[in-house]
């Protein structure tokens, strides 16, 4: 994978990532989830930052951005608080694959800004009841 796809393929993710997380974020409540409310919110936010930065770096490069699609497949009903926990689990680790593409295809400041986002995502995980890896985003 060039360093030119890994980013189009990073910022696909995060298209989804936000997608999904706008959904969870309005299937939970702010009164009855307070933790998981926050947290959701959170993720969205950090992803919509991240979708951002992958468009400004990749239109610098003069190549236009991978559009966004219409819609996402959920990874579940996310109708309960552990729908929506799994889900967002699921968003992360999915992220955190596509930013391990990412680190293995890049160099220089590219490299250094992807480790970050696995990094923070592998973190995140942990916020949604994931288990520790010795190395997020590789495949096992």
């Amino acid at each position: 994978m060039t360093p030119l796809e890994a980013l189009q393929a990073t910022l696909a993710g995060e298209h989804a990532a936000v997608y999904v997380y706008g959904v969870l974020g309005a299937q939970s409540s702010a009164s009855e989830q307070p933790t998981l409310f926050a947290n959701l919110q959170t993720a969205y936010q950090l992803h919509r930052k991240r979708r951002d930065q992958l468009t400004v770096m990749i239109e610098h490069r003069g190549i236009d951005p991978v559009p966004s699609a219409v819609s996402y497949a959920l990874p579940n009903a996310a109708a309960t608080s552990a729908e929506l926990t799994d889900a967002a689990l699921q968003v992360e680790s999915r992220i955190s694959a596509t930013y391990g593409q990412l680190v293995g295809s890049s160099s220089g400041s590219d490299r250094r800004w992807g480790i970050a986002a696995l990094d923070d995502c592998a973190v995140r995980q942990l916020a949604f009841r994931g288990t520790p890896e010795m190395f997020p985003g590789m495949e096992s």
